[in-house]
């Protein structure tokens, strides 16, 4: 797995990318993206949940809880970057669902949250560039009460062997550009996750060859 791009530069790329972020990321995967954030907000929230969307960006999965939970819940956006929460903020009054929010800037690898503060936690593209994914994934497992759910779509590799070596090459080449890579490579932290107890209740391969997403949903057992 490529190093991790320090935190502070980290910062500077996502601030630098706010505005076309969505384009960019939209364009890269195919459009993948957005069925990923779907897929999981669809299997994890319900009416009146209390909602962690950890690495939320410019808030497009924090748009569809906020819409699925509902006047009676709460969604939190989490991030590392004033500029992406920003663009987030814009969003989320033009759609007059504002009042549904709370914004709060960080780090996901050390939540200021307690345990069993939120029914799910969500993460979408937000783990690819952490210095610890797996830790990141924990953190979130950690603030979601018993019964309650994480759901999370990430980079992974290829399945081809032939795919995962070209893959490699064109990633080497990008990976020079962090403002069109983000910073993002191909991570696995659902193992962490069920080795913590996790119930796997949904999971699916989706993307681009050359760049495919796993999407899944866990639950905390005990509720």
């Amino acid at each position: 797995m490529r190093e991790a791009l320090d935190k502070k530069k980290l910062r500077t790329v996502y601030d630098r990318v706010a505005k076309r972020y969505n384009f960019q990321h939209s364009f890269l995967t195919a459009r993948s993206d957005q069925r990923g954030r779907e897929l999981v907000v669809r299997r994890a929230v319900s009416p009146g949940s209390r909602v962690l969307d950890a690495g939320a960006g410019t808030g497009s999965t924090s748009l569809l809880a906020a819409q699925r939970t509902g006047p009676s819940g709460k969604v939190v956006l989490y991030d590392m970057s004033d500029g992406m929460l920003s663009v987030a903020k814009k969003r989320f009054e033009a759609a007059g669902l504002d009042d549904r929010i709370q914004i709060r800037t960080g780090d996901i690898s050390s939540l200021p949250f307690e345990d069993g503060s939120f029914d799910v936690a969500l993460s979408t593209y937000s783990m690819c560039p952490l210095f610890d994914p797996a830790q990141g994934a924990l953190e979130l497992y950690r603030v979601v009460r018993p019964g309650g759910f994480v759901g999370i779509a990430h980079s992974t590799e290829p399945q081809a062997a032939w795919v995962r070596w070209l893959a490699d090459r064109v990633e080497n080449i990008v990976w020079h550009f962090p403002w069109i890579s983000l910073g993002c490579r191909s991570v696995a932290v659902l193992p962490a996750l069920e080795g913590a107890g996790a119930k796997r209740v949904f999971y699916r391969r989706i993307g681009v060859p050359l760049w495919p997403f796993v999407a899944f949903v866990v639950e905390k057992p005990g509720g």
